[in-house]
């Protein structure tokens, strides 16, 4: 559950580390006076030097002097300024990873600049820091004189000792000198190194302007994963954007998600087999097979009873309007029930795979006035013209299902076993019988379903097994060879029925 602020918290400054390596921390060091009393000039221009070597900013001119600023205020400008900020890698800071620690960055250990405290005090932590309550603190010397006279308030900053620590801070100083902060944040990956650093200083435009690019722009996961530490440090009003990123508003989102993808999968997208391709990988790939089930299960209810109200009005229709009427309003039933019943199968496959067709089979099992609404229907030649592929579409459903039960991918109780087969034996005898000419592809799925039913046969108690095997006898053929499967069953029974019972086997 994502962290709430209340919403006028103030910030609060922290030392935080984050996960990559060029990712600034909230510090909690404190900005300490600090006196250079016995710090030469020479040793003061060899700091100078040293900084202005620093890619990032130039020692007497800046390219980006803020328009609000005088003339003569130019980031790290020593002729002008009248603060010096050491900044110095701190090494009591907390490290989540070590091998981030540094014992130098770009071969230095401090790095110090000029600058100017009316610009410091554009962030409110510089502000407070070097107002008169601070000044008169008789325990902290503001001020220093250099040889030249000239007076320098002396500050010293500590920052994490991690790759990169000193070029993220040095942007955020720099960025005080200028108006249009856009020009530096043109990133994801730079605003979530500079906001922390923002944060910290507490530099509200840099923070804001930093919040609304990352609200705007999409994020890789492991930026993701940076925005969503930064959010506890953000005001609820500045997190309320980013936060909306990470709430749907429902707690079963993702369900209601993966059912609308389902149903556009199986309904409405013009380029329905590359969709269906798609939502299958999402299902194989979604992490709570729980989820997986209830949605693929209410796709499976949903089409089924499509499939069962169409074929019980096609089986008893009302004969009392127009007879063309009729026929239209069977022709539907028959389109509804055929288009529903590619549905299922999809769907059934899909449960299959994931092994979440347990209350499937449950239900295909429970189908006594489906079944005979079927039987019904294809024993009239009426649908052969409207949708030849019905019984197959139908037959390869119960196949999917069958299979899976045999092959124990689905463990069914010996009832549901049995009614399966007692339910979709006479649909498949009927289909065998009934509909020509039986191309080769009925064939092979007749051929299968009936090995697989006398497979399920042969798991059910001796009483349940004879009465369902007479009715196999129409699997048999013209030449006993070509019906093994039927022979093998037959004689499995009576070896088991002609064994000596034996009560105690030890």
């Amino acid at each position: 559950m994502m962290p709430s602020n209340p919403k006028k918290r103030q910030r609060v400054i922290h030392r935080r580390h984050f996960s990559t390596a060029t990712t600034a921390h909230l510090s909690s060091t404190a900005v300490l006076i600090d006196s250079f009393c016995d710090r030469t000039v020479t040793e003061t221009s060899q700091k100078l030097r040293r900084t202005s070597s620093h890619p990032l900013f130039s020692s007497s001119s800046s390219s980006s002097s803020a328009s609000t600023t005088a003339a003569d205020t130019s980031f790290n400008d020593p002729t002008t300024a009248d603060v010096i900020l050491r900044l110095f890698l701190d090494p009591t800071a907390p490290f989540t990873d070590s091998d981030d620690s540094v014992s130098a960055v770009d071969g230095q250990s401090d790095v110090q600049i000029y600058l100017h405290s009316q610009v410091l005090r554009r962030a409110k932590y510089f502000s407070a820091l070097l107002s008169d309550r601070w000044q008169h603190n008789s325990a902290i010397e503001s001020s220093n004189p250099i040889s030249d006279g000239k007076n320098f308030t002396c500050l010293k900053y500590g920052v994490p000792p991690t790759q990169g620590s000193f070029d993220i801070h040095l942007t955020v100083l720099e960025l005080l000198y200028n108006d249009d902060l856009s020009t530096i944040i043109n990133s994801a990956s730079v605003a979530l190194d500079i906001l922390p650093v923002a944060l910290e200083l507490l530099f509200e435009d840099c923070v804001k302007n930093c919040v609304k690019f990352l609200e705007a722009v999409p994020w890789s996961e492991e930026e993701e994963k940076r925005v969503l530490t930064l959010i506890p440090f953000l005001r609820e009003e500045e997190s309320e954007e980013l936060l909306a990123r990470f709430s749907p508003g429902k707690d079963n989102s993702c369900e209601e998600m993966l059912h609308g993808l389902i149903l556009s999968a199986i309904h409405n997208h013009p380029n329905m087999a590359f969709v269906k391709a798609f939502v299958a990988k999402l299902l194989r790939d979604f992490s709570s097979r729980e989820s997986a089930r209830r949605v693929l299960g209410r796709a499976f209810e949903e089409s089924l009873k499509i499939v069962k109200e169409s074929l019980e009005e096609y089986s008893s229709p009302d004969f009392r309007g127009d007879h063309n009427e009729t026929e239209a309003i069977q022709r539907l039933n028959l389109h509804k029930a055929l288009t529903n019943g590619k549905h299922l199968l999809w769907l059934l496959e899909r449960m299959i795979e994931l092994r979440v067709a347990d209350s499937a089979v449950k239900d295909w099992s429970e189908q006594p006035a489906l079944t005979a609404d079927l039987q019904r229907a294809f024993r009239d030649d009426a649908w052969r013209n409207i949708v030849p592929g019905l019984p197959a579409v139908l037959l390869r459903c119960t196949s999917k299902l069958a299979n899976a039960v045999a092959a124990g991918t689905i463990l069914a109780a010996r009832q549901v076993r049995m009614k399966l087969v007692k339910d979709w034996l006479p649909v498949l005898i009927v289909c065998r019988d009934n509909v020509s000419p039986m191309l080769p592809s009925h064939k092979s799925l007749y051929i299968e379903l009936e090995e697989t039913f006398l497979r399920i046969i042969s798991t059910l108690p001796m009483s349940e097994a004879q009465e369902l095997l007479q009715q196999c006898l129409s699997f048999s053929t013209r030449n006993v060879e070509d019906c093994p499967h039927l022979v093998s069953a037959f004689n499995t029974w009576f070896r088991r029925a002609m064994r000596p019972l034996q009560r105690n086997l030890f």
